[in-house]
């Protein structure tokens, strides 16, 4: 049995941890003014727990395989998260009563 140790490669290593200039801002809400971004992978401050179902977190597992794939390296659950966040709180700025999570929220 190897004892081999998976360690990230160069470029994982050595990414870049601040944004890309312009990256900070979010897309225009209905006031015009840029909406919450996810914040990707940055020194984090505050921490919060969320308690999943079994199901929940296989299709964060599953989703972050996909996206792995489909961007060509690792992608976090945190990092899903925050985007998911990001998008759903822009939702909600723009479309208020008629956005995506309080139409979920509301069932």
């Amino acid at each position: 049995m190897s004892r081999r140790v998976n360690l990230p490669g160069a470029e994982e290593l050595f990414r870049s941890t601040v944004p890309a200039r312009g990256a900070v801002e979010g897309s225009p809400t209905a006031s015009g003014e840029p909406g919450p971004v996810a914040s990707g992978r940055i020194k984090h401050d505050e921490k919060m727990t969320v308690y999943l179902t079994s199901e929940e977190l296989l299709a964060i597992e599953q989703a972050r395989l996909t996206l792995k794939s489909m961007v060509g390296r690792k992608i976090d659950r945190g990092r899903i998260v925050r985007a998911a966040l990001a998008l759903a709180l822009e939702d909600l700025e723009a479309n208020g009563d008629s956005s995506e999570i309080v139409g979920r929220l509301s069932e």
